[in-house]
């Protein structure tokens, strides 16, 4: 299988992934390559559909995934296949958007920079003893001394009361930050469909949840996907104590490296917090077919609508808010 045996897949090119997409936000997977019908894939790009009124119908690869290689070795393939799709998008759509981690998009496939990220990777293959002396001292390994003394416990599960837990700490998170949350059936469906590959962990004082991370797994890569915590706590160096636990975890499985997602280029802190876990920052560029359509990024919406509403909705409704939002978001 194409995905299991190809060195750039990542848990978004997955099967599972792609029908946690489908069952929670209507996103139908579109695949091109240029396999013949009835052979084995030898390449392939996976796109979904994203049809909204609101940012105009279009092509990505892949939704709410920071990344998501073409699977192909040769310039020639790949160059056919973005041909194939510029003609598909030309249709219905206003755009293909493609979020390559490490395939260069040269000017003759015809596609555009869009929006720019930074993207971090923290290489599991030293020693945990090195892996722990690149933490930063005071960011880091002054807090998991901290979380340690102050006796913060961390558990590991996948069950609804895990998920519950860490639901509950990222809506305290996306509120502080003013953006909306994304909808509860989203985590349960990639749950349900990746299983085994899904790992919430808590950190917790006195059996009460302060912070938590959502981790999946993908061959020899453990991806942090979201996460969330209760500030009143910060202090107890929490959010710290939970990466050593997943770093630990993921060098006992002898993974290769631990893929903290994307930061935008302005968001100073988040992008600090992953530097000081050792990580190596490298630019992440998103692509698209066109300039046309709706300019304006998912973070963009977001924040002009934080800043009319969200900060003043009751829970019930600022949860309603993600529902309504993420659908078209993309």
């Amino acid at each position: 299988m194409l995905v299991e045996s190809h060195p750039r897949s990542s848990i978004f090119h997955t099967r599972e992934w792609l029908d946690a997409l489908r069952r929670t936000y209507k996103y139908k997977a579109r695949a091109f390559t240029t396999s013949a019908p009835g052979n084995l894939l030898s390449n392939g790009i996976v796109f979904c559909q994203v049809k909204s009124w609101l940012t105009g119908s279009r092509l990505v690869s892949l939704p709410f995934s920071d990344h998501c290689d073409p699977l192909v070795e040769s310039p020639g393939d790949l160059e056919a296949l973005l041909s194939a799709v510029r003609k598909e998008a030309a249709g219905p759509f206003t755009h293909a958007e493609i979020r390559p981690r490490s395939i260069p998009i040269e000017p003759q496939f015809n596609f555009k920079p869009w929006s720019q990220y930074h993207l971090h990777m923290l290489d599991l293959r030293p020693s945990l003893e090195e892996v722990y002396s690149h933490l930063h001292k005071d960011g880091m390994q002054r807090k998991i001394r901290r979380a340690d003394r102050e006796r913060v416990v961390v558990d590991q599960g996948r069950s609804e009361s895990f998920l519950q837990e860490f639901y509950a700490l990222m809506l305290l998170t996306r509120r502080r930050h003013n953006l909306p949350p994304q909808p509860l059936v989203w985590f349960r469906n990639v749950i349900e469909y990746c299983g085994s590959r899904v790992t919430i962990y808590v950190a917790r004082v006195d059996n009460r949840p302060i912070a938590s991370i959502f981790t999946l797994r993908h061959k020899k890569s453990l991806v942090y996907k979201y996460g969330g915590s209760d500030e009143r706590f910060h202090n107890m160096g929490a959010m710290p104590r939970l990466f050593w636990q997943a770093i630990q975890d993921a060098k006992s499985e002898q993974l290769l490296e631990l893929d903290l997602g994307r930061s935008d280029q302005d968001n100073e802190g988040l992008t600090r917090f992953k530097d000081h876990l050792g990580a190596g920052r490298s630019p992440l560029q998103y692509w698209r077919s066109s300039d046309h359509g709706v300019r304006r990024t998912t973070e963009d919406l977001a924040s002009r609508t934080a800043q009319h509403f969200l900060a003043h909705l009751p829970d019930s409704l600022f949860r309603l808010a993600g529902e309504l939002f993420y659908r078209h978001a993309g």
